[in-house]
C-alpha cells in the first residue's frame, strides 16, 4: 500500500513538472502583417533577441530549450515572415519580409563588435543602412522612397563627435553639410542650401566644451535665396 502512495505521489509530481517545462514551450504563431509591422521603425519584434544591439531576450525551440541555428517564422498567409540563424537563443543572421515578399530588413552580427541592418521600403527600395560598433550607429543612412538619399551620419568610433553629417531635401538637392576639419581642435565647417541648389549660410563650427552642441565660431556669410545680397557676421564660441 504504501509502495503505492510513493509511486503515485511520484507520477503526480512528474506530471506537474511536465506540465510546468510545456507551458515554457513557445507555442506555434502566425501573424499579420499589421500585427508585425509598424509605419515608423518597421519590422522590429525580433530585436529584443539581438544581444549585441542590447537585446535580452532568448527564444525557444517546441522542445523548450534554446534556438540553434535557422529558424522561420511565417505570416498567417503561409508566406516567410522571418528567417533567422540562431545560436544560443539569441540571433546573429537575419532577414525580415514584408508579406509580398520583399526583404523589409537584413541583420549581420559577424563578431562581438561589429553588426549591420539595411532596411528596405516594401517596393525593395533602399530605406535605411546602419553599420554599429559596440552596439552603437557609428554610420547611419536614410533614404526616401524614391531611392534618394535624405541623411548620412558617420560618427568617431567612440561616438563622441560626428566626422560626416548630410542632409538632402526630397528634390535631391543637398540641405546641408557638416564635415570634420580639424579632429584635434574638433573644428568643422558647415554649409546650408536653399531647395533650389544657392548657397543658404557658411563657416565653421566647435564642438562644445561638454561634446554635447556645434557652435557657430569666427565668420558665417548668409546669403538670400537669389545668392544675392550677402551678409557676413562674426560668432564667437560660448
Amino acid at each position: 500500500m504504501f509502495q503505492r502512495i510513493v509511486i503515485i505521489l511520484f507520477l503526480t509530481q512528474a506530471f506537474c513538472q511536465a506540465q510546468r517545462f510545456a507551458d515554457q514551450i513557445p507555442q506555434i504563431k502566425r501573424y499579420t502583417q499589421s500585427e508585425v509591422y509598424d509605419s515608423v521603425n518597421g519590422i522590429i519584434i525580433f530585436n529584443k533577441l539581438i544581444e549585441c544591439l542590447g537585446g535580452d531576450s532568448v527564444k525557444y525551440n517546441k522542445a523548450g530549450y534554446n534556438a540553434q541555428g535557422w529558424n522561420e517564422e511565417f505570416y498567417s498567409s503561409g508566406k516567410m515572415l522571418h528567417k533567422g540563424y540562431y545560436v544560443d537563443g539569441k540571433l546573429k543572421v537575419f532577414k525580415n519580409f514584408y508579406e509580398n515578399g520583399q526583404v523589409e530588413r537584413s541583420f549581420v552580427n559577424p563578431d562581438p563588435l561589429h553588426s549591420a541592418v539595411d532596411v528596405f521600403y516594401d517596393n525593395g527600395t533602399a530605406k535605411k543602412k546602419i553599420a554599429y560598433y559596440e552596439g552603437k550607429p557609428q554610420k547611419y543612412y536614410e533614404f526616401y522612397d524614391s531611392g534618394l538619399p535624405k541623411i548620412a551620419v558617420e560618427n568617431e568610433k567612440e561616438m563622441k563627435y560626428i566626422t560626416l553629417k548630410k542632409s538632402w531635401y526630397s528634390n535631391g538637392q543637398m540641405e546641408y553639410v557638416i564635415e570634420l576639419k580639424d579632429k584635434k581642435e574638433k573644428v568643422f565647417v558647415e554649409k546650408k542650401y536653399y531647395s533650389n541648389g544657392q548657397v543658404r549660410e557658411e563657416g565653421t563650427l566647435r564642438l562644445s566644451a561638454d561634446g554635447q552642441k556645434y557652435l557657430k565660431d569666427g565668420m558665417w556669410t548668409f546669403y538670400d535665396e537669389s545668392g544675392k545680397n550677402k551678409k557676413v557676421e562674426k560668432f564667437t564660441e560660448q
